[in-house]
């Protein structure tokens, strides 16, 4: 496979897996952590942290947009829960654990 067919295929994945977060409003981040150890900031700080490797400055709020859809603040006043003291433990272990496999 070629690169630019290659570019092609993971932008095109990338545009799936944004739409479908977008869709999944059910699910919080604090439950995308837990169970895979990143959410939709950490995909929103990530597309930054590329552009940013291009010469291309995309501030923090732009770029959460560009994963949510809309202000990351309109999206939690829509859609954010109150998290369980359950999930807050397992936030926390879930951070620990990240911390020492990454330093």
């Amino acid at each position: 496979m070629d690169v630019k067919t290659r570019t092609e295929l993971e932008a095109a994945a990338f545009r799936r897996l944004v739409d479908h977060l977008r869709e999944r409003t059910d699910v919080q981040n604090l439950d995308l952590m837990n169970l895979a150890g990143f959410c939709r900031n950490c995909l929103s700080r990530w597309y930054r942290e590329e552009a940013a490797k291009q010469g291309i400055e995309i501030p923090d709020p732009k770029a959460r947009e560009i994963v949510y859809g809309m202000p990351y603040d309109e999206w939690k006043a829509k859609h954010q829960k109150e998290a369980s003291p359950e999930q807050k433990k397992q936030f926390d272990k879930t951070m620990a654990e990240q911390k020492h496999k990454h330093g």
